[in-house]
Formats: C-alpha cells, structure tokens, sequence
C-alpha cells in the first residue's frame, strides 16, 4: 500500500491526496572530519552525489542526443522529474519497467493500480497519464487529418495505442463521412474480460446524428489474441445488415490484440 503523507507540501497548491510521493534519498559526499568548508568536499571526486547533476546530465543527454539515446526507465524516470522535485526517481522507474513490461505499458497501467504503487500519488500518476493521452490525441490527429482507408497503418498504429493495452474489452465506433474522412471515434460499450454488448440500433442512429455515411466497427480483445469469435461475425452482419437500410456501410470490423490485429474484411468474413 502507497505510504500516508502526514501533510500536502507547503506552497505547491495541492491537495493533499494521502500518497506520498518522495524519491529514495540520495546519498551526500561526506564531509572529512575537520573541514571547516566546502572546499575540501569540492575536492573529492564526486562532490554531490545528489540528484541535482544527474537530472542535469539526463536533460543534455535528451536534447543533445535525442529521445532515442534514452532507454525507456530513463525516459519514465525524466517524466518522474515533473511529479518528484527532488530525490532518486531511477528505482521507481526501473521498478514500473520491471512490472509493466516497457514505458507504453507503464503509461496504459490502470490508474488505481499506479496509486497503490508505493512511491506515486497523485503527481506522478497525473503526470503518466497526461502522457498517455498527449499520445493518443497525436495519433487521433494524424488519423482525423486523412482518408482514414487511404492511411490505414495510421489507423492501426492509433487503434492499438488506444486499445492494445486495454484489459477491458470495449466496442469502438469510427464514424465516417462521405469521402471516408473521420468525423468522430466513439466507444459505444465496455465488457467484461471477454464480452462487450453492441446495439446495432444505437450505433446506426448515432450515425445518423452524425451524418456519417460509413463506419469501422473496432474492438479489442484483451487476452492479445485478435483472432474473431463466430459472435464477432455474427454481430458485424447484424450491423452491416441494419446499415443496408438506411445507406450507411461496414467498411470494416477491426480487432485489436496486443500488438497485433484482424480485419474481418481482409479474412474474407464481411
């Protein structure tokens, strides 16, 4: 269980949220009996062995060399520098790597685990999150920007931003206009681990509010395993058949793994 903070920390303007959020302390260069100043400290050869420098060194290291040169504990231990002004992020980094798996699956963690994660609070879980969802509007935007079938690596690499790491099965709609440009991304139900409910109804008549003319049915299956169930298909044909009426076409169903996807219409199945 995350460690009680007995008070907010004066000046920040926060609420006070019970988690503690402070790195492990670093340890300072010890002073040599007898020194009445600093100059002997200076001497040794790490006069600090405190944070302050290494932050230093991990910002130039950033902009001097680029995101790449940075591993993903070092990336998840700058964006820790935001939420923790002082104190040693790089264990706490190192050990969300070592749980999640990697920086995107730290980011997609599911908030009440994070807050139960001794060493986070509210800071730093907003941080990570705020990441997450700069991440997925890029990825939106770049889709909403498009033809969506003309640029559909774009659309798979922002589905499974959103999905792949989902342990929640959910029933996402891409709702289109006439010239297959997105007008909305909307998920129209959350599941248990392996079911979500889809109302043709509902999702045709959203689309008429929406004057989309077609539509990409997307879901995920959280076991990572894109491949679909005979009730995938039987509700695409359920939709599929309800759109025929009202001149609104399935251009696709798409399922989302981890990592990987089906479409139903590549495999010959819509």
């Amino acid at each position: 269980m995350p460690r009680r903070a007995g008070r907010a920390a004066a000046g920040d303007g926060h609420i006070a949220t019970g988690f503690a959020e402070t790195a492990a302390p670093a340890l300072d260069a010890p002073r040599r009996d007898g020194d009445a100043s600093d100059g002997a400290v200076a001497a040794l050869p790490f006069p600090s062995t405190g944070p302050q420098g290494h932050r230093a060194r991990m910002r130039e290291k950033l902009l001097t060399r680029g995101p790449d040169a940075l591993a993903d504990y070092e990336l998840l231990e700058m964006l820790l520098f935001f939420a923790m002004p002082k104190g040693d992020t790089k264990p706490l980094a190192k050990g969300l790597i070592n749980r999640y798996g990697g920086f995107a699956d730290v980011l997609a963690a599911p908030q009440g685990e994070l807050f139960a994660t001794p060493g986070l609070g509210v800071h730093s879980v907003a941080a990570l999150k705020l990441v997450q969802a700069a991440a997925l509007r890029l990825a939106r935007a770049r889709v909403m920007q498009r033809q969506v079938l003309g640029n559909w690596d774009q659309l798979m690499d922002y589905l499974n931003a959103a999905l792949g790491r989902e342990r929640i099965e959910q029933f996402r709609v891409l709702f289109l206009d006439g010239k297959n440009h997105l007008l909305a991304d909307e998920v129209q139900a959350r599941g248990t681990v392996n079911h979500t409910p889809a109302y043709p109804r509902e999702i045709l008549k959203r689309a008429l509010e929406l004057h989309a003319t077609a539509l990409i049915l997307v879901h995920n299956h959280p076991s990572g395993d894109p491949a679909p169930s005979r009730q995938d298909v039987e509700m695409t044909h359920e939709i599929e058949e309800a759109g025929r009426v009202l001149a609104v076409v399935v251009h696709d169903h798409v399922i989302v793994g981890d990592g990987r996807w089906t479409s139903l219409r590549r495999e010959g199945l819509l």
